[in-house]
């Protein structure tokens, strides 16, 4: 354990009560749970593990304050344990310690848990079948048929929604033609948008 100074600085300027119980709390976080780094978080010390909040500690006028991350109790005041005036406020040391051991074991099961879960692969959308006149119109020019098949699949499925969303029989011949001419050119669906 490396002692951060600012921390050193933190309980020298704390009320002289708080002294003891902050250097005591500290001794007994590095204790329960070895290696931890110490650091200022929201201007208070705290003690993180794996990079992750484990521990923190606060001073205040008439009282300090001792929060254990992830620890669903909740005090009359910040942190699971109240107002700590003096040290008696405490729970004992072997209970303290079997909270921060707990608290480290949260922290590494929700590490191993993010590291054993598979990135989620993305499939790729099924090819949509062609529509007979589509198809039919692609055969007569091939073109635009060679044109279509060296798209992407996502270019490909765009001439063959634009095709298959029109409603009635000639708004699909219309965009039929349309797409063939665009195809023999080489050109994709929404090519007026690419150079925008």
């Amino acid at each position: 354990m490396t002692p951060d100074p600012r921390i050193d600085g933190y309980i020298e300027k704390a009320a002289p009560f708080a002294q003891p119980i902050l250097h005591h709390l500290r001794e007994l976080i590095h204790q329960a749970v070895p290696g931890l780094t110490e650091t200022l978080k929201w201007s208070m010390p705290h003690f993180t593990h794996q990079g992750k909040n484990l521990a923190g500690l606060a001073a205040f006028k008439a009282h300090c304050a001792m929060m254990i991350h992830g620890d669903g109790r909740q005090g009359d005041a910040m942190g699971q344990y109240g107002k700590i005036t003096q040290m008696s406020d405490l729970p004992s040391d072997n209970a303290l310690i079997a909270s921060l051991q707990d608290a480290k074991a949260r922290i590494e099961e929700a590490g191993t848990a993010l590291k054993k879960k598979p990135a989620a692969q993305k499939l790729p959308k099924p090819e949509l079948p062609i529509p007979a006149e589509f198809a039919a119109a692609l055969a007569s020019n091939p073109s635009a048929k060679a044109a279509l098949d060296g798209f992407a699949p996502s270019h490909r499925r765009e001439y063959v929604d634009w095709i298959t969303e029109a409603k009635r029989d000639d708004t699909r011949a219309k965009r039929i033609a349309q797409a063939i001419e665009w195809l023999s050119e080489g050109k994709k669906r929404n090519w007026k948008y690419e150079n925008c």
